[in-house]
């Protein structure tokens, strides 16, 4: 059987690494005036949105290691619609998770050490995280993905950030739908509803009672039209020593 799981996330979800790289939220709505001020924007060269990803602090912000794919240069914050920018800062370097390879092997997680450090305000804000390795969800609770883009499968990009409320599915139950999953990670959206993520969310925050549990990682392939298969995040929790030393210390470890 190990055999066999280690088969499939070898030749699909392997495969599925680049296919959520953009904002799609399915089924959401426009997010609440001054909520969710910890969300940024990873732009490219040409100042095209390419993936989210959320404060933890002034200087650093948490999205997934894929998104490096894209070669962002800066983030946007402190804005809900991405044609009135309120605040850019330019990406000094990127830390991802040492192990990581591809989205199908996991540790689809980096941290992004910002050219200045952000003073906190009613415009920009942070989000905290877990305080232990164990994010304590349970089947059925009700948590948020927010994010820019399209909303639906060949929609045209949206301007305003848009949530989406999503529930956590069981992890043996995830599994199953998927024949084999990376280890550390969250399932939550995507399937038994029509609601979740879509290409690419990426690097956008799970956020259940307010903590910041999970990092937007896949889906599968460019199938936006739930319910699929579910929607895959990285555990933040099983990486809060790391996320924890690159704080402390201001390099990647």
């Amino acid at each position: 059987m190990h055999r066999l799981s280690t088969f499939l996330l070898f030749n699909v979800l392997a495969c599925l690494g680049q296919n959520v790289q953009g904002s799609y939220i399915i089924h959401g709505k426009k997010a609440p005036a001054n909520s969710m001020q910890y969300m940024v924007s990873l732009q490219n060269k040409w100042g095209h949105h390419v993936c989210g990803g959320f404060m933890v602090r002034g200087d650093i912000v948490v999205t997934a290691a894929h998104c490096a794919e894209e070669r962002p240069v800066r983030v946007v914050l402190g804005t809900h619609k991405l044609s009135e920018s309120y605040m850019s800062l330019d990406i000094e370097y990127f830390c991802k998770f040492p192990t990581y390879k591809s989205v199908g092997f996991g540790a689809d997680i980096m941290l992004l050490k910002l050219s200045g450090e952000v003073t906190l305000s009613n415009r920009v804000k942070i989000i905290p995280l877990p305080t232990s390795s164990n994010a304590n969800l349970r089947d059925g609770q009700i948590c948020s993905v927010a994010g820019w883009g399209q909303n639906g499968t060949h929609h045209p990009i949206v301007d305003d950030l848009r949530v989406v409320n999503v529930s956590i599915l069981d992890p043996q139950l995830c599994r199953e739908k998927w024949g084999g999953l990376p280890p550390n990670v969250i399932c939550a959206g995507g399937y038994n509803t029509d609601k979740g993520f879509c290409q690419g969310d990426s690097g956008g925050p799970l956020v259940c009672k307010g903590v910041a549990v999970g990092v937007v990682s896949f889906n599968r392939n460019f199938y936006c039209t739930y319910p699929d298969v579910p929607n895959v995040y990285t555990d933040i929790s099983k990486y809060l020593l790391w996320i924890n030393n690159i704080m402390n210390t201001k390099k990647c470890v």
